[in-house]
């Protein structure tokens, strides 16, 4: 289908992102649910115009938690030997899901935030219209590398392979120093059941032996043949964070890592070799605030963390390499400075003193990514930073902050103890997306909010009374991704208080404007909103349900199957080429 555009000039005011190319398209909105049974049902989007023609669309489910396909039971958590790692059944978190048009057939891959967790490769039949119908599943081998750690979001790269996530690796410096299991954090002790072990009875020394903590943190990318077979990659060299996702840019060298919680940065990841994510140069970003003002602005400054490559960080991590050989570490003196030759670190909501161990300075980078970061000088005071999409017409990149607050706002008594206070914003628990011009080099330097969630509390008669973000805003924005050529972002929600129901919105670049497109049910979330302009002659909206009554409302459930998550699709659209 030909698209025709409107140029649209913009200014560079705070607030504004470059010239946007914008097609016609139109979601039909949807409302916000009002009964028990909407609340309990995935609601999207009846029809979108697209180019003046009206298309009938709708929430097509690929599969849900629990399916059995071929001989596989789509989302069983498995341990390295292939057996059941959990006793509770299939998982109900799927995340990302990928589609992957291989050799005339098309594949998904989907992961599972879990500890242990599991990845799913599924063959896909696709129809004449653009149906989509799963033929078969299996299981991803994560052996080879130690097995997979709560992966969340993810991407598929410019090469067509699926490059996903491990959010969360625990704190290498407590596990080396815990001396019973209870010092350990309570949820990382579970990825112990990967590898045959009871968390519930074993000891420090044996979770230690089995979990290596600087296996997990990773990039993972995972290529798939024509036959559907998988190879797995874990990219050590591009730093060791809560990775949200990594966001490879149109030279296929320049990748945009987001990392997730308390006290994280940015970074920005340059390969030697386009198409090859095995080597190349790390850098942090640093938040110069130029406003405080609705989310904010600042100029964007990169720290340079040196080079590195996959085999010699891997290398490094086979070997045993501690908390300990990496860093020296001292007590903050009574004027709360660091002692000389040691520098301050904030990274993960821990105020320390570091200093790095000669020749280390290459492995503490990659392996001690945010801390390292944060002693060179990078902001490690963002909060919840989440999902990333990037318009490649007006070369925007986007990114989600499901929480202003800790470490962004401003004198925070415990995120900002010893830091440099750089981020000074207002609390809101609702969030922001922001926006960052990417020039030639795909380098960004000033970010701006773009799309702020509003707090506000409804009266205790009013329908959305214990709402605390505004229905007709966002709440918590997670998984996001950009139409090209139609200008037109889409927001997924994970949100607790904010919303009853997450809910998925459009927003129109050219009029500023909000449509919510889904509504998920009680307690879930809205994961792997991701579009793909061109499958086979389709167009296609994915969309993920996460845990269905596990985050809010569980009592609310009247049926053990309605917990299952659901992987689908909003869609087909005609293929769009801008």
């Amino acid at each position: 289908m030909k698209l025709h555009s409107i140029l649209l000039a913009a200014t560079a005011l705070c607030g504004t992102v470059g010239p946007v190319l914008a097609g016609d398209l139109g979601f039909a909105p949807v409302p916000v649910p009002a009964d028990d049974a909407a609340k309990r049902s995935v609601v999207v989007s009846d029809n979108v115009t697209l180019d003046g023609v009206a298309v009938k669309t709708g929430y097509h489910v690929l599969y849900r938690s629990g399916d059995k396909l071929g001989e596989a039971t789509f989302a069983e958590i498995l341990d390295k030997d292939g057996k059941p790692a959990s006793e509770k059944g299939p998982s109900t978190n799927p995340d990302y899901t990928s589609l992957l048009p291989i050799g005339g057939k098309v594949f998904s891959v989907t992961h599972f935030e879990d500890l242990p967790a599991g990845m799913y490769v599924s063959e896909l039949a696709q129809d004449a219209d653009g149906n989509l119908k799963p033929v078969w599943t299996k299981p991803v081998d994560f052996s080879a590398v130690g097995g997979l750690w709560n992966p969340c979001a993810g991407s598929v790269t410019p090469w067509n392979t699926h490059l996903g996530s491990e959010e969360y690796p625990t704190d290498a410096r407590a596990v080396e120093a815990a001396k019973e299991l209870k010092d350990l954090d309570e949820e990382a002790v579970q990825m112990a059941a990967y590898f045959g072990l009871d968390p519930r009875v074993m000891t420090a020394d044996e979770f230690r032996a089995a979990v290596n903590p600087y296996r997990y943190g990773f990039p993972t990318e995972v290529t798939v043949s024509e036959t559907g077979e998988t190879s797995v990659a874990k990219h050590f060299a591009m730093g060791r964070v809560s990775v949200e996702l990594a966001n490879i840019m149109p030279d296929q060298k320049t990748a945009y890592i987001s990392d997730d919680g308390t006290n994280v940065g940015l970074f920005r990841f340059v390969a030697d070799k386009a198409g090859d994510l095995s080597a190349g140069q790390l850098f942090a970003a640093k938040w110069v605030q130029t406003s405080a003002d609705n989310g904010g602005a600042a100029d964007i400054e990169w720290i340079d963390l040196g080079h590195a490559d996959d085999a010699t960080i891997h290398d490094a991590i086979e070997k045993g390499t501690k908390f300990s050989d990496i860093f020296e570490t001292a007590d903050f003196t009574a004027d709360g400075k660091c002692p000389e030759g040691f520098m301050v670190s904030i990274a993960e909501g821990r105020s320390e003193c570091l200093k790095v161990k000669p020749g280390m300075e290459a492995v503490a980078s990659r392996l001690e990514t945010r801390r390292y970061a944060s002693m060179m000088g990078a902001t490690t005071e963002f909060r919840k930073m989440e999902g990333s999409a990037f318009d490649p017409v007006s070369k925007t990149f986007f990114l989600a902050m499901s929480e202003i607050g800790k470490g962004m706002t401003d004198n925070d008594e415990k995120a900002d103890k010893g830091g440099r206070n750089d981020i000074r914003l207002a609390k809101n628990g609702c969030g922001a997306v922001y926006s960052m011009a990417l020039d030639d080099a795909f380098v960004g330097h000033k970010m701006q909010a773009l799309v702020v969630g509003k707090p506000i509390e409804y009266a205790a008669d009013s329908p959305y009374a214990g709402q605390t973000c505004d229905v007709e805003g966002i709440a918590s924005p997670d998984n996001i991704t950009f139409i090209p050529g139609y200008g037109t972002l889409i927001i997924g929600e994970d949100t607790g208080e904010g919303h009853q129901n997450d809910a998925v919105w459009a927003y129109d670049m050219a009029k500023a404007t909000l449509t919510r497109i889904a509504t998920t049910p009680y307690g879930a979330e809205a994961t792997s909103v991701d579009w793909y302009a061109d499958v086979n002659g389709h167009a296609y909206l994915t969309m993920v349900v996460q845990h269905p009554f596990g985050e809010s409302d569980e009592d609310k459930i009247q049926d053990a199957a309605e917990a299952r998550g659901y992987v689908g699709y909003i869609g087909p659209f005609p293929a769009v080429k801008p």
